[in-house]
């Protein structure tokens, strides 16, 4: 391997779904000021909006997570590009 090309700071890292809740501890090197004890063990937090466990491909179920709004937004925009089309 060479050296002085690998970031020095890749540790665990507890990532938690904030649409089901779910936590998962993976290596990262991804910067957080937040922490979160798992068994006893303080990891630094990431919080997603959605991952694998609350994502429609891997659950097989339909559930829309909108958090900003946006399918509003496209849905406006479609509409109004509809309507100069006809």
């Amino acid at each position: 391997m060479r050296k002085g090309i690998h970031p020095e700071n890749y540790r665990l890292v507890a990532f938690k779904d904030m649409s089901n809740e779910n936590v998962f501890v993976a290596k990262s090197t991804a910067a957080t000021k937040e922490t979160i004890e798992i068994e006893g063990v303080e990891y630094p937090l990431i919080k997603l909006e959605i991952s694998n466990t609350s994502h429609p491909f891997y659950t097989g179920k339909m559930k829309l997570v909108d958090t900003a709004g946006r399918v509003d937004k496209f849905m406006n925009r479609y509409k109004k590009h509809m309507n100069k089309n006809k």
